[in-house]
């Protein structure tokens, strides 16, 4: 007699967890992809030895020019319905080679930026040991945890890792707040002062390599598309989670550092953040706060490095599952869980490229900050600033094909005001690259190049994809019927 087969645990799914994400999920998502506790205490002091007091205004500047961008892209998002984001604007606005080739690039910038930041996890905890107990631990087997820590809650429901980061983001973001403060009730080193916003302390040499370091610390706030098809009423959610998202980094950043900068006193902190940029904040934060806020730091740029990978980790998922799903990627990772409704194999696929590159790097005998982390990032980063910048180009070309009920000001000026701004942008990055990395000259060349190198691939891709699966080809970047 016929009996029928048990329901496999795991099965095919047509969708993600749809409705379940609200525009304070998202934003959470986002923020913490950028990692604020992170990018203040570990990059904001190297950008106030560089730039001075003017520091802060680097980082609002950025938060507008992002804002700008998010203008004309936000207007996109209400037409467009792929799960792709970045190659599927691009796609509509430039051509299928351009999209295809900005899907390679996608891929390329969000896993460097998540596979480098496992060295910075194991050096964060290692420094964290070290300052609360006295411990050296090797960092190999740190990252290699989080790496499996990281694949798990990337596993489980998108509203498990949206609790979670909301979690981390409130601790993260708290232990700043106390820290500003602190400040602000004594009166800072010298006094309160708004100096540091004046033309004469912004308009100095060392501004540019400021201002790369603060676009280079919005690194991921795009990604709110990426999760359209698990918002609730996506046509008003992700525009929100984006400008709350963009607003929050700008002014909570500049902020941040202009307290800091207000801690030491405006005659002292370029000489305080010069000596020991590593241990601005902490000194600061012991000073104004007391010792017990230092060790709660130190555990919390831990967990803000973790919610960083969560981030960029269910990113990547995402768009591995979409370019599965065009067919460009290999079908099984197309798979959706059937209870968590994760997309579980990009994950894994994902998880494992990343041990692959953390363990090659460690077997190479590298430093896992200064060439895991900067080396892997770097690219990443650029490659990310590159797509912004094709998607802000791509916006009224799009609007010129569609007819539609968007005014001037969101499909044509504002897009290409951004286009000038984040040209600016990326031709700061790329010439101040031996700020990030530290390397040699051919070192950041290479870095540099693997930009451009992966976008003339993926245009060879496009090419092999129209000659020899033209219906792959013709559909890729479709809206979902």
């Amino acid at each position: 007699m016929p009996t029928t087969a048990p329901r496999p645990a795991v099965e095919d799914a047509p969708t993600l967890r749809t409705g379940s994400l609200g525009t304070a999920d998202i934003a959470f998502f986002v923020v913490s992809a950028a990692a604020p506790l992170t990018v203040m205490a570990g990059v904001a002091p190297i950008a106030i030895a560089l730039g001075g007091i003017g520091a802060p205004v680097g980082y609002l500047l950025a938060g507008i020019t992002l804002a700008v961008f998010a203008v004309g892209f936000t207007a996109m998002s209400r037409h467009v319905r792929s799960g792709g984001a970045f190659y599927a604007y691009i796609t509509r606005g430039l051509g299928r080679p351009a999209g295809i080739a900005a899907a390679l690039l996608a891929m390329l910038g969000y896993n460097g930026m998540e596979i480098g930041v496992y060295g910075l996890l194991g050096t964060a905890t290692q420094d964290t040991a070290h300052a609360l107990f006295g411990a050296d631990i090797p960092w190999l087997p740190v990252s290699l945890a989080g790496l499996l820590l990281i694949w798990y809650a990337g596993y489980r429901s998108i509203d498990f890792g949206a609790k979670l980061l909301g979690v981390l983001l409130v601790a993260e973001t708290g232990i700043l707040v106390l820290l500003a403060g602190g400040v602000l009730i004594k009166g800072g080193g010298d006094g309160l002062s708004l100096d540091g916003f004046t033309p004469g302390n912004v308009l100095v040499p060392g501004t540019a390599a400021v201002l790369a370091f603060a676009f280079a610390a919005f690194t991921g706030f795009e990604s709110t598309v990426i999760y359209r098809r698990e918002a609730r009423n996506p046509d008003r959610t992700v525009p929100r989670a984006t400008y709350i998202a963009v607003a929050f980094l700008g002014l909570f950043y500049a902020f941040i550092v202009w307290t800091v900068i207000q801690a030491f006193g405006d005659a002292q902190v370029v000489k305080a953040a010069g000596s020991d940029p590593a241990g601005l904040f902490f000194s600061a934060i012991t000073t104004y706060v007391g010792g017990w806020a230092a060790d709660l730091m130190h555990v919390l740029i831990v967990t803000s490095v973790l919610a960083s990978l969560l981030a960029f980790h269910n990113a990547i998922n995402r768009y591995g599952l979409a370019l599965a799903e065009e067919g460009v990627l290999p079908k099984a990772l197309g798979r959706v869980h059937a209870r968590h409704r994760s997309p579980y194999p990009a994950g894994a696929a994902q998880t494992v490229l990343g041990a692959v590159v953390v363990l090659a790097f460690a077997l190479a005998g590298a430093d896992p900050y200064a060439q895991l982390l900067l080396w892997v990032n770097t690219p990443g980063m650029i490659g990310l600033l590159a797509l912004q910048l094709l998607a802000a180009i791509a916006v009224p070309f799009y609007f010129r094909r569609i007819s539609h009920g968007e005014g001037v000001l969101r499909t044509v000026v504002a897009p290409v005001v951004a286009t000038l701004l984040l040209s600016a942008a990326l031709i700061l990055v790329a010439t101040h690259i031996d700020v990030f990395t530290g390397a040699t000259p051919l070192v950041n060349t290479v870095l540099v190049g693997v930009t451009p190198t992966v976008f003339a691939l993926g245009l060879l891709l496009a090419l092999r994809l129209r000659r020899r699966r033209p219906a792959v080809y013709e559909n890729f970047a479709s809206d979902p019927s």
